[in-house]
């Protein structure tokens, strides 16, 4: 689910609300060693766009 996860991110990150939707869904996919390096994974790839996003959502989360 990790890869299919990271898949489905790239192709909507072009749009904020998508990409937090998607964001949200995976992190309930994913297994819970898994949910570590999907939020370094986003940071890596999409904190220069959506880091405030990404960490918001992961802390309501977690």
């Amino acid at each position: 689910m990790l890869d299919l996860s990271k898949k489905i991110l790239e192709k909507v990150s072009f749009d904020r609300t998508l990409f937090c939707k998607e964001l949200t869904k995976a992190i309930n996919w994913v297994k819970p060693d898994e949910k570590t390096i999907l939020k370094v994974w986003c940071l890596t790839t999409f904190g220069n766009v959506y880091q405030k996003e990404i960490l918001e959502i992961f802390s309501s989360i977690s």
